[in-house]
């Protein structure tokens, strides 16, 4: 599961080093390149709102090989597209199987551990998201000087096989409970920490990239570095991340609260001293891998509260929860890209510390609620 999170996430983020030659190739604008993130994140949502209650009755093992499989053909497609339309089209097949893995990612892991084992777990499934976050990008574009962006996009072809034969060989039998009627994805909502949560995760997940997304030109503008540099402080970033994500599983194990309300306040904190002292570049690359360690280990968190909430309705909550992210995500990037322009950095980045900050308050409140 870890390996496929890898070869999902890096499928996923690979256009972003190779905006470029795949628009001079497929004679569009590096706009419309960009696009090919956002019809994924698209097919992603709708895919995670619905995929529970249309694959009721599959075995959950032939459904992950089917969306391995699915994620070979998306990426022969992309690196063999003749024209922007089947490029867009293999791009949407990836923004499927992001929906389907990621919905289903930890009601898997529950039922392939022992329950205290489920964080740990979870930690080791997101442990190939945090290096594919690493080094995706920058493969991407190593990959695309030395064999062009379609070699580059090839190269997951082999990774998701190995996948697919792997999860053949390795995953159990997993039935699907047919005499049980699967929840509604929208129905979930009506639970009160449920409806809570999904809030709180959506604030956390805007505060953290209305500043992410904005870390290049913010480094770039304020602090003046070299692209050497930022390459190395975005690289500490991505290893302190995986670093976070290891580690966190033994945090989870006795409660979720306190890393769900810590973790947003001290990124929140982060966020304030960037707008404070992020002119000096040591500092600025100190907070930055700080804010990595954190970040990037929350949605292990996240993960677990929602397996510890939703212990019979797992998937139905992990649609619902890639959907918000996703929509989050969208949120957070756009305005954060709207203050960075109209006002500056300051303004982005305060706007990341208060959404993350009543992330914090908004876990605390559960935590009461749960009592």
């Amino acid at each position: 599961m870890s390996l496929g999170a890898f070869a999902l996430v890096a499928s996923e983020f690979m256009p972003v080093s190779l905006l470029t030659p795949i628009a001079a190739d497929l004679h569009i604008s590096e706009g419309q390149a960009g696009q090919a993130i956002s019809v994924s994140g698209a097919f992603a949502v709708l895919t995670s709102l619905f995929i529970s209650s249309l694959a009721k009755g599959i075995n959950r093992k032939t459904l992950l090989l089917s969306l391995i499989g699915m994620m070979i053909v998306s990426g022969t497609v992309v690196s063999l597209a003749p024209n922007y339309i089947i490029f867009m089209f293999g791009r949407a097949m990836i923004g499927v199987v992001i929906g389907g893995f990621w919905s289903m990612s930890a009601a898997t892991a529950m039922r392939l551990v022992e329950d205290h084992h489920v964080p740990r777990a979870l930690a080791i499934l997101n442990g190939g998201n945090a290096l594919a976050t690493v080094i995706a990008a920058p493969a991407g574009s190593f990959l695309g000087s030395l064999i062009g962006w379609r070699g580059a996009f090839f190269c997951v072809v082999p990774v998701a096989v190995i996948v697919f034969i792997w999860q053949l060989i390795s995953l159990p039998s997993m039935v699907s409970e047919r005499h049980r009627q699967p929840a509604s994805v929208f129905g979930l909502l009506t639970r009160p920490v449920v409806m809570m949560g999904m809030i709180a995760v959506s604030f956390f997940f805007m505060g953290q990239f209305t500043l992410f997304t904005y870390v290049r030109p913010f480094l770039e503008v304020v602090a003046h570095v070299d692209v050497s540099t930022l390459s190395l402080i975005l690289l500490l970033m991505g290893i302190s991340g995986f670093i976070g994500t290891m580690l966190i599983g033994n945090a989870l194990k006795h409660s979720v609260y306190p890393a769900l309300i810590v973790i947003p306040a001290l990124m929140a904190f982060l966020a304030v001293g960037l707008i404070l002292i992020g002119q000096w570049i040591v500092a600025s690359a100190a907070m930055l891998t700080a804010w990595g360690l954190f970040a990037t280990s929350a949605p292990v968190g996240w993960w677990t509260w929602l397996a510890r909430t939703l212990p019979q309705d797992a998937e139905a909550g992990g649609g619902l929860m890639v959907a918000v992210v996703q929509l989050a995500i969208t949120l957070g990037a756009t305005c954060g890209g709207i203050l960075f322009d109209g006002i500056g950095y300051q303004a982005t980045f305060s706007a990341s510390a208060l959404a993350l900050l009543i992330a914090a308050l908004l876990a605390f409140a559960m935590m009461r609620l749960a009592r």
